[in-house]
């Protein structure tokens, strides 16, 4: 089946307006998927053009506005029809004959289709077009619980879990506490940024302590299509218990250190005694041994015959 359409690459090369010869594609959608912030890859598979060469085709690929991301006309980038909001986000990979789209948003979200034309002398003949449905998601980051207020025994706990930049929209968001299986928390809050379109979520919860529970772990779960993020575990402990434990762990640790500098000073204390008892005296008459430099010949020499002879020489010398 054939449709007439007028070629849109080619006004811009040709003296006359030449006439397209559409060969409609029965071709099931292929589907893509790509993060927000990353590179969608949009293939166009050459099954009808395998002998041919980029230089005898011109290759495009245009969104579900009709607006042209990337033109390869005869071998060569082609960029006076590519729209404005594609300059400089695309870039082609001719041995797979795909085009990449860089710096994906989600407004980026649709179907792109691929064409791959023929010259002729009288027009130009679609030989093959390839449709892309292309979707984009974003993670949301990790949850966060906040606790509004000190933590009491006898006072509700007021806490609430946030989660932003992410897309599709979540589907649920819940507290789990110690020991249970119940999903806990009310009126999920979720917001859209007009610019990004990313989403924002939030819950709160309000708990007390049971009778005989001196500490719970709370968990915060978000649920989106494709996954589950959990955020790191929340301690709850009553403002006075967390006190006492305060100060008992900082008397230990006190208690510790005090021990540790007693012992490092009887330590030095010990090893200065043992060093002063160890260390040698020179009785007198001590006979000494001198090794003159160069010879081994010892001599030996006491000192108490010399001190005359240095008791004499100290007048001479002055």
């Amino acid at each position: 089946m054939y449709v007439v359409k007028t070629c849109a690459t080619c006004t811009m090369d040709w003296a006359i307006l030449f006439v397209t010869i559409f060969v409609l594609s029965d071709a099931v959608p292929m589907k893509r998927q790509a993060y927000s912030n990353g590179t969608a890859y949009l293939p166009c598979p050459s099954t009808k053009a395998q002998n041919m060469s980029l230089n005898e085709l011109v290759v495009f690929w245009q969104d579900q506005q009709n607006l042209v991301l990337y033109e390869h006309f005869l071998g060569t980038e082609k960029l006076d029809n590519v729209n404005a909001k594609y300059l400089g986000r695309t870039s082609f990979d001719g041995d797979n004959w795909t085009l990449r789209l860089h710096n994906v948003q989600i407004k980026d979200m649709g179907s792109y289709t691929c064409f791959i034309q023929k010259k002729t002398p009288t027009g130009s003949i679609i030989l093959q077009q390839t449709l892309t449905e292309l979707s984009v998601i974003a993670n949301f980051s990790e949850p966060e619980i906040e606790l509004s207020q000190n933590v009491t025994r006898n006072s509700p706990i007021n806490l609430t879990c946030s989660s932003k930049d992410g897309y599709p929209k979540p589907t649920k968001m819940y507290f789990l506490i110690t020991n249970s299986t119940n999903e806990r928390g009310d009126n999920m809050q979720i917001s859209q940024d007009n610019v990004t379109e990313l989403f924002s979520v939030s819950i709160r919860l309000f708990l007390r302590f049971p009778d005989g529970v001196f500490n719970m772990t709370v968990v915060c779960i978000l649920e989106t299509e494709s996954m589950n993020i959990s955020s790191k575990p929340y301690n709850l402990v009553p403002e006075s218990q967390f006190v006492r434990e305060n100060q008992i762990q900082s008397v230990a640790s006190i208690s510790v250190m005090c021990c540790s500098v007693l012992l490092l000073f009887v330590f030095l204390v010990a090893k200065k005694c043992c060093k002063k008892q160890n260390q040698p005296g020179r009785p007198r008459g001590t006979t000494y041994t001198l090794e003159q430099d160069g010879s081994a010949d010892r001599k030996s020499i006491n000192l108490k015959e010399l001190e005359p002879q240095i008791t004499s020489a100290k007048p001479n010398a002055e």
